[in-house]
């Protein structure tokens, strides 16, 4: 399984608290690549939310915005974006594996407003004040 994305690292234990704790609901975006052909059904079952298992206890995710980036009969893969706002422990992978499909590929493209299009893979780069002064008002 491969993962890459975001992640915002800080020694300001209150500003990580805003932007991670679902009570903010700051959005984050993932792009997955998954095992199989995903229908429109198991589409709607996670814009609904599904459950799913957090430390023990049943949990329902929210309810995530969720499209079709694209499908590969060829391959038997389905790319998607899902947004969602909790981030609870492999969240992502768990939803996926309520409607049965296999996490082939994870990569977190947005965190907020800040996203990772013009990064390379292995790189970082400090926040703009910009960027941190909107994440603070969000």
């Amino acid at each position: 399984m491969y993962t890459s994305g975001a992640l915002l690292l800080s020694n300001d234990g209150d500003f990580i608290y805003k932007i991670t704790h679902p009570k903010h609901e700051i959005s984050k975006t993932y792009n997955v690549t998954l095992k199989g052909i995903i229908t429109p059904k198991e589409i709607e079952e996670l814009k609904s939310g599904v459950i799913i298992d957090n430390n023990g206890e049943q949990f329902k995710t929210s309810p995530a915005e969720v499209k079709i980036l694209k499908i590969d009969k060829e391959k038997n893969t389905s790319r998607i974006q899902i947004k969602i706002h909790e981030g609870k422990n492999r969240q992502i992978r768990k939803m996926c594996s309520a409607i049965s499909k296999k996490v082939l590929a994870l990569h977190r493209s947005e965190i907020g407003n800040i996203n990772v299009k013009d990064l390379k893979l292995g790189s970082w780069r400090y926040l703009s004040q910009k960027e941190i002064k909107i994440l603070e008002k969000l």
